[in-house]
């Protein structure tokens, strides 16, 4: 007869099993509790501001054959086209929404940004995604959507209206940003580097403009230190960007 405190050998390894399973069951969710708070914290929805997801997906890219360039520079080139598009769009909504000036001489600058990129489209033989698109059109459903998202947030007033403007050119700089860091073409670094830093001169635009309104700009997509950079420099001069 077995004595009653004795446990077997497998009754032992189910229960060490057991108790494993639980604690690492508590370790992940006290991770993915920490890991959530973290998220929360630094998503743009939490704080109020407008979500964004940006840069482009392989979605945009086609296939050119005989093309000399990436897939990925590919994806990029259709998407910064669209993306410049989308600024166009925006600023000449807002400026016949609210008659801010600005809005409309910053248009005027995203359609120089749209000509560029449809430059070196035209150059390596890629698709336009942009051909054909009314005001508000997209090939990427993504840019669709957001341009729907900024436009009903930038109808409710103008401070929201330059708020939008400042969002849609700290995107288009971290876009940009990333864009450049998956080319080693120089025709194509030296056109996005233009444009970026356009968006920045945009970025010192709304910034002021958000002032004259009483409201200081604050950072949306990108890091404060980063926007601080910006907008603590004075505008840019620099050769034709085409």
């Amino acid at each position: 007869m077995k004595d009653s405190n004795y446990i077997s050998a497998p009754s032992t390894a189910i229960v060490l099993v057991l108790v494993f399973i639980v604690f690492a069951s508590a370790v992940l969710g006290l991770d993915g509790l920490l890991r959530g708070s973290i998220s929360d914290a630094g998503d743009p929805a939490q704080a109020g501001m407008v979500p964004v997801g940006g840069r482009a997906n392989m979605g945009m890219a086609v296939n050119v054959p005989g093309s000399v360039l990436t897939q990925h520079e590919i994806a990029h080139m259709r998407y910064m086209r669209e993306e410049e598009k989308l600024a166009r769009d925006a600023y000449l909504t807002l400026a016949n929404r609210w008659g801010i000036p600005a809005f409309g001489k910053i248009a005027q600058a995203e359609q120089r940004h749209m000509d560029a990129v449809l430059g070196l489209l035209t150059r390596y033989g890629i698709p336009d995604p942009a051909a054909g698109m009314d005001t508000g059109q997209f090939f990427d459903p993504n840019l669709s959507s957001l341009y729907a998202t900024l436009m009903k947030k930038g109808a409710t007033s103008p401070i929201n209206a330059i708020k939008v403007g400042g969002l849609i050119e700290e995107v288009d700089i971290a876009d940009l940003e990333f864009a450049v860091s998956s080319t080693k073409r120089q025709d194509i670094i030296r056109v996005y580097e233009n444009i970026h830093r356009g968006s920045r001169n945009h970025l010192r635009s709304f910034a002021v403009l958000s002032a004259q309104y009483g409201v200081t700009y604050q950072p949306q997509k990108l890091s404060p230190t980063e926007v601080q950079s910006i907008l603590s420099s004075p505008m840019e001069n620099g050769p034709p960007q085409w």
